[in-house]
């Protein structure tokens, strides 16, 4: 239990659940999104609330230090704009929405969950705000593309098809923000993983990941 208590726990959910269930009808036909029969409020609400109980169980299990990761701008991967058209910042709105008002409602959940849970110490990383920041000022950072794939099979923009051992590959990698039709490549994962680590507050709230571990060796 103490072992568990010392730990640095990083939890990341609630992707999957818009990409693979809550947009696969809105993919299927996207004229007729009414054909999502839960409206996307209630969907979110559902979610948060499972989200909830799960973490509180991996606190009684010994966890205190949690860093929750929110959900990325999903409607910017090569896979959902391949799917739903884009708009104007050149991601796909609705997506994009969805991501944004899970967000909000785990946002709030975090202080929640540590004046609820004595001694714990939730986080809240705000990954949707780097991802879009890199995508749409991808050559500040040293990208050349931001919108296709570089492992890709075939695709306005490379994210019909998962990578395979048949795929394409670009030539280089780290010029990519996307690695497949869903992920970022190591080279944007890093930046990611820079601002969660020394990141301020727009970043990881209400501290980062060395601040929690200066904290456990002090």
């Amino acid at each position: 239990m103490e072992l568990l208590k010392s730990a640095l726990f990083s939890v990341t959910l609630g992707s999957n659940d818009f990409i693979n269930n809550y947009l696969l009808p809105f993919v299927a036909k996207p004229s007729k999104p009414e054909q999502i029969l839960v409206p996307p409020e209630k969907f979110v609400k559902a979610m948060i609330s499972r989200y909830k109980i799960q973490l509180t169980r991996l606190y009684k299990m010994g966890a205190r230090k949690i860093i929750i990761v929110n959900v990325g701008p999903i409607g910017c991967i090569p896979y959902l704009k391949e799917l739903i058209q884009s708009g104007a910042d050149g991601c796909a709105a609705y997506p994009n929405q969805l991501a944004q008002l899970f967000n909000d409602k785990l946002r709030i959940l975090v202080p929640e969950l540590r004046s609820s849970l004595n001694g714990s110490e939730f986080v809240y990383a705000d990954v949707y705000r780097t991802v879009y920041d890199l995508v749409q000022n991808y050559t500040s950072y040293g990208f050349q593309n931001s919108s296709f794939a570089c492992c890709y099979v075939s695709g306005n923009f490379g994210g019909l098809f998962p990578c395979n051992p048949t795929s394409k590959v670009c030539t280089d990698r780290s010029k990519f923000v996307f690695w497949d039709p869903y992920h970022p490549t190591e080279a944007a994962n890093l930046i990611i993983a820079k601002r969660m680590l020394d990141g301020g507050p727009n970043d990881i709230w209400p501290k980062n990941i060395r601040q929690l571990i200066s904290k456990s060796s002090s």
